[in-house]
């Protein structure tokens, strides 16, 4: 690693030591789903309808059988929720047939499944079985952008490729969580917390944004 990315690595550490996925699940199919619904929308909001929806469907068995209706109606505050609430289904169903209810740790499979495309996989993989990848969000792509990490145009597999350059392959499960809690609570969108980030040095968005 260069001495930027050795900085960035030992700040994000000290804000956020215990960093880990802020979806709540205690299943593996929960993790899954979970994920896939929070496509174009916040955790918050997916874990306020997954507590609905793992209470009344507790197993995978009884998802797969569900009325399509009546999870369009618990899943509706996340949007998109006519699409997500077929994939639900669909991957309930899949796993029962293929897999004997267990979610495999198997990329191309996963990667099949309706909803599910390689961000969504990653955080699986990296979270269920330890594979060592980073999942390419919103959040990543901004910081890694801000941070030089990335450039302005770089694709998520693209940038998903230049962070597996920098960072050494063992800190990049937990490299996902610490550019994502970093993007989502210091280096938001609108109003990022600049003049209090310890990386503002390295920074393209302070050096070239900020006035």
């Amino acid at each position: 690693m260069t001495g930027s990315t050795n900085k960035i690595e030992e700040y994000l550490n000290d804000l956020f030591p215990n960093a880990r996925c802020e979806l709540n699940y205690t299943k593996d199919y929960e993790l899954l789903l979970a994920v896939m619904l929070s496509a174009q929308t916040t955790d918050k909001r997916v874990n306020m309808v997954t507590d609905v929806l793992f209470k009344k469907y507790p197993s995978l068995d009884e998802l797969s059988k569900a009325n399509i209706e009546d999870i369009i109606k618990i899943i509706k505050p996340i949007g998109t929720f006519n699409k997500k609430a077929s994939n639900i289904i669909i991957i309930s169903q899949k796993l029962i047939d293929d897999c004997y209810g267990k979610v495999p740790n198997d990329r191309n499979y996963l990667e099949s499944l309706p909803g599910v495309g390689r961000k969504t996989t990653n955080v699986v993989l990296s979270n269920l079985f330890d594979v060592p990848c980073i999942a390419v969000d919103t959040h990543v792509s901004r910081v890694s952008i801000r941070l030089g990490l990335a450039k302005k145009n770089d694709d998520p597999l693209t940038i998903e490729k230049k962070l597996n350059k920098k960072f050494s392959k063992a800190y990049l499960s937990k490299l996902h969580h610490h550019l994502v809690l970093f993007g989502r609570y210091h280096c938001t969108a609108r109003n990022p917390k600049c003049n209090e980030c310890k990386l503002k040095e390295i920074c393209k968005y302070k050096r070239t944004k900020i006035k």
